[in-house]
């Protein structure tokens, strides 16, 4: 049985919300990131499309490009995957985040190269976790019954969905690839990363071995008071979510204050290595 014959889909529905400016219209070198990953993306499928919500139909920057609308609400980049895997069922999905700056072609056509077509999904294992990445993935057609049933459940999260779906995992050839940027603090930082090779290095693969205080059900959620880690995580919030992943934190970051180094931070402050942080639940009680 012949491969399905492959599509491009770019997400930029998204709403923003922690850059509080349009992600794909950021630029790099004086190219907005939404064009730079059509360009990426086009030369390696049959068709390449935008993933769009309704209401972004118009947008100038958006309309130029064959679109595919969300079909759903409130799911996230989910809904982009679902529309696209509903409008061509019979065609495999490249999906890819709009928001990669660090992605280069290699990396993609080493995807495509291991492309695992039998399998409902081909996908990157994150540097971080070890779990998939789900924005830059090969989606099959027999992704798609899977994924609906998912939904259904009330499921919105690909990632997950990926951890348990039959998927070839690959590793990174290029470990800095999918870092995505979604603050104005990770946009000035990619910026300068990519301004100077040698920058990007120190500024975004450098693990950093920092230790970790953990405080009341946040302790008891651990398993432990503190902890030594070994990290690629730039700030707190990049930490706490690794954690999160890790070690099972249920609390949200903005039910919690961070100190870094016995004084209270700000969740997107840079880390170094040897850093203490503390995560601290409000306390209860007058």
């Amino acid at each position: 049985m012949s491969a399905a014959q492959l599509y491009g889909l770019v997400l930029a529905g998204g709403h923003s919300k922690r850059m509080q400016r349009d992600k794909a219209a950021l630029e790099y070198a004086g190219k907005p990131q939404l064009v730079r990953a059509m360009e990426l993306i086009a030369p390696l499928v049959e068709r390449a499309f935008v993933s769009v919500r309704p209401d972004q139909q118009q947008d100038a920057q958006r309309a130029v490009y064959d679109t595919v609308v969300d079909l759903t609400p409130d799911l996230g980049p989910l809904a982009g995957i679902q529309a696209a895997l509903r409008a061509q069922p019979a065609r495999a999905w490249l999906v890819l985040a709009c928001d990669l700056p660090f992605l280069s072609a290699p990396t993609l056509r080493h995807l495509l190269a291991h492309r695992a077509a039998a399998r409902q999904a081909t996908a990157y294992r994150s540097r971080f976790d070890g779990l998939p990445e789900p924005l830059c993935a090969i989606y099959e057609p027999s992704a798609r019954d899977a994924l609906e049933h998912w939904i259904e459940q009330g499921n919105r999260c690909p990632r997950v969905w990926l951890s348990s779906a039959d998927v070839e995992l690959l590793e990174l050839p290029e470990p800095r690839a999918l870092d995505n940027i979604n603050t104005a603090q990770e946009y000035a930082a990619a910026i300068a990363a990519l301004g100077a090779p040698g920058a990007a290095d120190a500024v975004i693969d450098r693990p950093r071995r920092l230790k970790v205080r953990y405080f009341a059900l946040l302790r008891e959620q651990a398993g432990r008071g503190s902890e030594a880690v070994q990290t690629c995580a730039r700030t707190p919030q990049e930490l706490y979510e690794q954690l999160q992943r890790e070690r099972g934190l249920t609390l949200a970051p903005q039910f919690l204050r961070v100190a870094v180094n016995d004084e209270f931070g700000d969740w997107q402050q840079a880390l170094a290595d040897g850093d203490t942080v503390a995560f601290l639940p409000p306390v209860a009680g007058g």
